[in-house]
């Protein structure tokens, strides 16, 4: 195509005529690029402030800045309802931003039911293995997630605020740190459920116990559970592979030590390993059995 441009009674010459043409078409692509681009963003943008939310606050147990990545159900800024909340903690040894890494779990909350879905961040730069216990002054784990988190999500998001509408899960070490908080934590929390989780604080390696108070150990809330389920009834669930070398025996034990108790719980072998797989595989049902025992969204009173 040529372009012709007149300036008084001339005619630009052909050449300039061909440069001028490129020129337009080039312009004309890098502003549909831009457009592209900016649209995008703007499309995420939207998506991000709308329902899928990197939270800070400042936190005293960790002495500084936390982080907690929430995502809101679909239909939630028009709904005006309250939402069951379910902590999900994330494996260790990690990194700081780990807590965003799951975006199969968020797909598999979505086809499980509505509700908020809260993944804390569970380890920080020089602090990569805390298993979500207190240690001390700017290590607090525990009070972070089970006191300062729940309490920040309370205020500024629409949720059922008590217990029989908080679920804590998580896998691996955020399995055990679940089952520890969960069951150490029963006026908070009445769903509790390990995905291929361990039961008592380990080194990185998962074979090495560290010491820690008796209450860390979730062998030993195991009376507190039975005597509790009248006050503070509590569904308790944990699965592990069958080809979990590291933590299949103590799966096992637990559940054995829970049938000799008389505590009602749930408990899986499943086929496969310590992996993601297995994970995203049983993630749809097993958050499923979750919200079906927290109460359901409800009106705002």
């Amino acid at each position: 195509m040529k372009i012709a441009l007149r300036s008084g009674c001339g005619t630009a010459a052909p050449g300039n005529a061909v440069s001028m043409s490129s020129s337009v078409r080039r312009s004309a692509i890098v502003f549909a690029v831009v457009a592209l681009v900016v649209a995008g963003l703007a499309a995420a943008e939207s998506f991000r402030s709308g329902r899928d939310l990197d939270e800070q606050f400042p936190s005293a147990a960790l002495a500084g800045p936390a982080h907690a990545l929430v995502v809101l159900p679909p239909g939630y800024s028009t709904s005006g309802l309250r939402y069951p909340v379910v902590y999900f903690l994330h494996g260790l040894p990690a990194g700081p931003s780990a807590y965003r890494a799951s975006g199969w779990l968020e797909r598999a909350l979505e086809q499980a039911g509505p509700a908020i879905l809260v993944e804390p961040q569970g380890a920080k730069s020089g602090d990569t293995d805390p298993e979500y216990l207190d240690w001390g002054a700017g290590r607090n784990w525990e009070t972070y997630v089970t006191v300062e988190l729940p309490r920040y999500i309370d205020r500024h998001f629409r949720t059922i605020a008590n217990r029989r509408g908080r679920a804590i899960v998580g896998l691996s070490a955020g399995g055990y740190g679940a089952a520890a908080l969960g069951l150490g934590h029963l006026d908070l929390f009445s769903v509790v459920e390990s995905w291929s989780g361990y039961f008592h604080p380990t080194d990185p390696t998962g074979a090495k116990p560290l010491a820690a108070a008796p209450a860390a150990n979730v062998h030993n809330l195991i009376g507190r559970l039975r005597k509790s389920q009248r006050m503070w009834p509590t569904f308790f669930a944990f699965y592990v592979g069958r080809g979990d070398a590291r933590f299949r025996a103590e799966n096992l034990q637990l559940h054995r030590e829970l049938v000799a108790a008389h505590v009602p719980h749930v408990f899986e072998l499943y086929e496969g390993g310590h992996r993601t797989s297995v994970w995203e595989a049983h993630a749809p049902g097993w958050l499923a059995l979750a919200l079906d025992r927290l109460e359901h969204p409800q009106h705002v009173a």
